[in-house]
């Protein structure tokens, strides 16, 4: 094994072990949580090396970077968890199967339009499956649907045939305690799945607070340094 494989392992392994615990915690089955390799910066080499040693998932935040590695290691699974202009639709469709960022009506009327624009050059016959990005902190500067607005998105989104919502994503404030915010995240996804029943995912816990969220029900962390260390220069 490599250095940089034998690093990953190690790393890979240790959130392994956070997230058990957690679930253990929690009276919760590992299985009920899903693992995001977040490899924003980090090669697609080091995208290779994690698939090797069984990650599935990885997300990014940054379509141009995204997409060329997505082309180069293309047997994952890849998720978009970062902000999204309207105008990279068409592009991230080409490679995510997921879109975890989406925060507007005009976005997710852009997607589902890319998406058709993707089936009629038969480069994708599958709808996309989203989660909305609902804000904890009401900060527009960290994008995100307002609580108050989840219920008339998801019905935006439910009314197209190109879009599968899945549930919930957030980020916990900057500052604030995460626990008090996931569960306020929790309520907000026992809402939307009353008129929404398969929209089941939440997607919350990063590396420092991965813990409280899977307290709180999260059904997807999103790791990025506790896997892959510190940043390093963006890919090419």
């Amino acid at each position: 094994m490599t250095g940089r494989k034998a690093e990953l392992a190690e790393n890979l392994r240790e959130v392994e072990e956070r997230i058990a615990a957690a679930c253990r915690a929690a009276g919760r089955a590992r299985d009920e949580v899903k693992l995001i390799a977040i490899t924003k910066t980090f090669p697609a080499s080091d995208v290779a090396l994690l698939g090797e040693l069984g990650v599935t998932d990885v997300g990014e935040n940054r379509d141009q970077e995204a997409g060329p590695k997505a082309a180069e290691v293309p047997e994952l699974r890849w998720h978009m968890v970062g902000r999204l202009q309207r105008n990279k639709a068409r592009s991230v469709v080409g490679w995510a199967h997921e879109v975890q960022s989406v925060d507007s009506a005009r976005l997710a009327d852009a997607l589902a339009k890319a998406v058709r624009a993707a089936r009629d050059a038969q480069i994708r016959d599958e709808p996309l499956d989203v989660l909305i990005q609902a804000s904890l902190d009401d900060d527009p500067a960290r994008g995100g649907c307002p609580l108050g607005e989840l219920d008339a998105l998801a019905g935006r989104i439910a009314q197209t045939g190109e879009l599968r919502l899945r549930g919930l994503m957030a980020v916990a404030p900057l500052g604030a305690d995460p626990a008090a915010a996931f569960e306020r995240l929790a309520r907000a996804a026992e809402r939307l799945r009353k008129d929404h029943p398969n929209a089941a995912d939440v997607s919350a816990g990063m590396s420092h607070d991965l813990e409280q969220a899977i307290t709180h029900g999260s059904t997807c962390v999103r790791v990025g340094t506790a896997l892959l260390g510190g940043r390093g220069l963006a890919s090419p």
